[in-house]
């Protein structure tokens, strides 16, 4: 504990309600090794007083003023530098932290710091504006892909960073369609304008060509490269200017002022230009904003007021048909504020987005659990993100998912590894709460068991008055969280037979935290196997156990994840029988599987099987069939992409459910022998930047590994070659090449050798 925020007395004022009492703020103390504190000098302090600002913290704004936003990007395009300027300005924070000297608030785990990358996604909570932002920073590597996925359920907009000089990259990709997706509304900030090779027109157009999207230009640079200095905001026809003479300014100095023709008659034409085709494109996407012109604005552009293309812009970029581009360079401190504003204008309210899922609760508690975090001392925290009623500390809860209450003890404002206690919080807000010990990620929490039953009785009757098929009403809960399957494994095995106990704890409660962490155990040789997104993802994986666990572990070689499939249909049939002691045990099962396109099993029941057979044995049947899915017929990989239907079955009355589930995972290996089976392999997508002189031996390279070279690109002086590898290829990093930069995201589907 590190203070007791001063509580605030009186009655509210304005729009805003003040909490009265005494909130305390709890910091987790950063642990340095002694490797980390020799290379870094962790120059800022951690505090309340000094920091953040509590009156500021404690201020609960209406549900319209709430923006709950995500900053996505490929990696080190800037993500963590743009949240860390985004504090900063906000006055969350009274010193600039640097990714490279490893003090920013998001990055606060240990091997975050020391490979300034970010690995896990961070909350922070402040306000702007007069608007509160609950801001999510999420990692850009490939191998916390989860971490997007699962702060982008919650999140009702984005803000997708982009590398000027690079433009739309591989994981950009990857999470413009995790974005897609959920249908989430974003801003385009195009970052790094002072880097030599910028290019505002080159990041526009790969947005245009490469993520089919429709940018909507609202600011211009004012020059690129070491020539930036500011942007022309396109709405208001303003400049904002920064005259940074040291590394010592900050940016929180800049100056606004209108554009003339008089300042620059050629850069002037250039901008209204360029807010005339805005005016006409948003005029093309909003009718509202198309009447309003042909009706008022009939003779001219020009005396369109800001007010008015803002709000079609916001409707615009609310309905998903456009996306607003804004430039500005983070570690530069240029274009930040701008950013901020746009946020707040352009991006949806909780009110904004529609959850008819929701309504079913009638304004009761209704949460979605989206991360946990495990805490030495408290236990599991658990983040969650309300959507309708009110959550208070020391209250039960109902977690639908798992048919349990528990009873919450604490609720908490997220600030990085810092948090705030509150009393309650309303609906739209993103929470930590303390005391969940059985919730997980994905799971729907809600006020009572009872409340359950009262959405199930109002579905029903609104699915009735609709007509639409009532089987849907049992499903009250939330949609999930969609876990990607794991790429790589390898052994893991603890110090001494001892410590296995204290081995599995530690992979618990990191499973846990990270649902792509994947633990299993090997049927033959008895050994645990951890299954995960990537090599580094593994590699944190081991250092965490040894940090946080005190076990040093010892590591398999790292393989690759195959699955197994099929190629054509086929049946089978097949009964066992078994005398054990007095008891006979007689099950006949038939059945039919064929291609399909899930990476689960896809299970149906014949019309004609007997209701009851198929009540009393349809979870032994279906444990059958994931049994006889963990091992294909090739190499003993997962089967996935099949889908099974169960023709016949009968049962000898006295049989046992383990029998069933025998018979049904020895009829499918039946099946699987009588058609062609395949395996599958994970791709890399790469995207190679170098020079020309280096292309034919990375061509040559490529072809070596099985690659499949799609396409060949100029950028500036570069030549940028896109192409799949096969993962298993891309083990050994390139050996003859050097001075090459070249990125990577994987292939979600993989393909056949």
């Amino acid at each position: 504990m590190l203070a007791v925020l001063k509580s605030v007395s009186g009655k509210p004022t304005g729009s805003y309600s003040v909490y009265t009492e005494c909130l305390q703020c709890f910091k987790h103390r950063f642990v340095q090794n002694t490797r980390a504190r020799h290379r870094y000098d962790f120059h800022r302090r951690y505090s309340c007083q000094q920091d953040v600002k509590s009156l500021r913290t404690i201020i609960s704004p209406p549900i319209s003023k709430i923006r709950n936003i995500g900053i996505m990007a490929h990696i080190d395009a800037g993500k963590t530098t743009t949240t860390e300027r985004m504090l900063y300005y906000s006055g969350y924070i009274r010193a600039l932290g640097d990714v490279d000297d490893g003090d920013t608030v998001t990055d606060f785990m240990a091997q975050e710091r020391e490979r300034g990358i970010t690995i896990q996604s961070a909350a922070v909570t402040f306000d702007w504006n007069g608007h509160r932002i609950n801001l999510i920073d999420t990692p850009g590597h490939v191998d916390f892909t989860v971490e997007v996925e699962r702060s982008l359920r919650v999140l009702d907009g984005a803000v997708a960073v982009f590398d000027a000089s690079a433009g739309v990259e591989a994981q950009t990709m990857t999470v413009w369609r995790q974005a897609d997706r959920h249908s989430i509304p974003r801003l385009c900030f195009l970052n790094k304008m002072d880097k030599a090779g910028a290019s505002f027109s080159f990041a526009v157009d790969s947005i245009k060509e490469k993520l089919k999207a429709k940018p909507l230009i609202l600011q211009l640079p004012v020059g690129e490269g070491k020539a930036f200095s500011g942007l022309v905001d396109l709405v208001s026809m303003e400049t904002v200017t920064w005259n940074l003479h040291s590394s010592e300014d900050d940016g929180r100095v800049f100056a606004r002022k209108s554009l003339t023709e008089a300042d620059d008659p050629k850069f002037f034409k250039e901008a209204m230009e360029a807010r005339n085709v805005l005016i006409e494109q948003v005029a093309d996407l909003d009718d509202e904003f198309a009447t309003l012109i042909l009706e008022e604005y009939s003779d001219g552009f020009n005396s369109i007021p800001a007010e008015k293309l803002q709000l079609a812009i916001r409707r615009a970029t609310l309905a998903h048909v456009a996306v607003p581009v804004l430039c500005g360079s983070a570690l530069k401190n240029k274009g930040v504020q701008p950013l901020l504003d746009a946020i707040t204008l352009y991006l949806p309210s909780p009110q904004d987005c529609s959850h008819d899922f929701v309504k079913w609760y009638d304004d009761e508690l209704c949460a979605l659990a989206f991360k946990v975090v495990q805490d030495k001392q408290r236990g599991p925290l658990v983040f969650v993100r309300i959507y309708s009623g009110t959550m208070k500390t020391q209250t039960a809860v109902h977690n639908v998912n798992q048919d349990c209450t528990e009873r919450m003890s604490r609720l908490l404002l997220p600030f990085a590894d810092q948090q705030v206690e509150i009393p309650s919080l309303s609906s739209g807000n993103i929470a930590l709460t303390v005391g969940l010990k059985k919730t997980a990620t994905g799971d729907t929490i809600v006020s009572s068991k009872a409340s359950v039953a009262a959405a199930a009785r109002r579905a029903e009757k609104d699915l009735d008055k609709k007509g639409r098929d009532r089987k849907t009403q049992g499903n009250l809960v939330l949609a999930g969280v969609e876990i990607p399957e794991p790429v790589f494994f390898c052994t893991i095995e603890p110090p001494s037979v001892a410590r296995q106990p204290d081995l599995e704890n530690a992979l618990k409660c990191l499973q846990r935290e990270d649902p792509s962490l994947k633990v299993r155990i090997d049927p033959d040789s008895g050994q645990m196997i951890l299954c995960g997104m990537g090599e580094l993802h593994i590699e944190i994986i081991h250092d965490r156990i040894r940090r946080e666990y005190k076990l040093q572990t010892y590591l398999g070689p790292l393989q690759v994840a195959y699955r197994e499939t099929i190629t054509s249909r086929s049946s089978a049939s097949d009964t066992l029988d078994r005398t054990i002691g007095d008891a006979r045990h007689l099950v006949t099962v038939e059945m039919d599987i064929k291609p399909c396109v899930e990476e689960g099993p896809v299970i149906a029941y014949a019309e004609d099987l007997p209701a009851q057979l198929l009540k009393d044995f349809k979870e032994a049947i279906e444990n059958g069939i994931h049994s006889a899915f963990l091992q294909g017929p090739l190499l003993g990989s997962p089967m996935q992409d099949v889908a099974v239907t169960v023709l016949a079955i009968n049962v000898l009355p006295g049989s046992s459910i383990a029998m069933v589930s025998a018979c049904v995972s020895r009829c499918f290996q039946k099946a699987l022998k009588k058609t062609e089976n395949l395996i599958l392999e994970p791709l890399m997508n790469l995207e190679i930047m170098l020079s020309e002189e280096y292309l034919s031996n990375v061509l040559a390279d490529l072809a070596k590994r099985r690659g499949n070279v799609q396409d060949i690109q100029s950028r500036a002086e570069s030549k940028v070659v896109i192409a799949s590898v096969p993962l298993a290829e891309m083990m050994v990093i390139f050996s003859d090449i050097i001075y090459i930069r070249f990125t990577w995201c994987i292939y979600v589907d993989g393909i056949y050798i």
